[in-house]
């Protein structure tokens, strides 16, 4: 499976330890970002990562960012993506198999590099089961998204 990889400075780190490991398990990386601990802004690697994921460069992505709350938002402004901050692998394979989560996200501040590859070798193990109640549910978020993206609004700077 090819597996695209971004992260801002603070997730720098782990970014670098995660490609090695999913490199080990078999898959390959392309690889969107940032490379040093250099300060960057978050969604700047969120929006390269999707696009990647999106134009069929990869088949699943891992951001990372401190504390990947910034990540997963910015991430999930783009139709098409479903990320999920994960901490526990409970949460890393049931958002596949349920959600048809396509980007793991992780707090590079939060967790660290063993719970980090635990995290990553669930996503990557899991598969989407497509029972009805999880389609149906699914395509009520294609429906949401669908229905508000068409009204988004570009903010002022300086507003929230």
């Amino acid at each position: 499976m090819r597996i695209v990889i971004g992260s801002d400075h603070a997730g720098f780190p782990l970014k670098e330890d995660l490609t090695a490991y999913i490199h080990q398990l078999g898959h390959q990386v392309v690889d969107v970002g940032t490379h040093s601990t250099e300060a960057v802004d978050y969604p700047d690697y969120a929006e390269a990562l999707s696009q990647a994921l999106l134009g069929g460069q990869a088949e699943r992505g891992v951001l990372i960012c401190g504390s990947g709350v910034g990540a997963s938002v910015a991430a999930n402004k783009l139709p098409g993506i479903r990320a999920g901050l994960c901490h526990d692998t409970y949460s890393a394979h049931q958002g596949v198999e349920h959600d048809d989560m396509n980007v793991l996200v992780l707090g590079g501040r939060v967790i660290g590099p063993e719970l980090a590859r635990e995290l990553v070798t669930a996503y990557l193990g899991a598969t989407f089961t497509g029972e009805e109640r999880h389609r149906r549910r699914l395509h009520k978020v294609f429906a949401l998204e669908g229905r508000y993206s068409a009204h988004a609004q570009p903010v002022k700077q300086g507003e929230p």
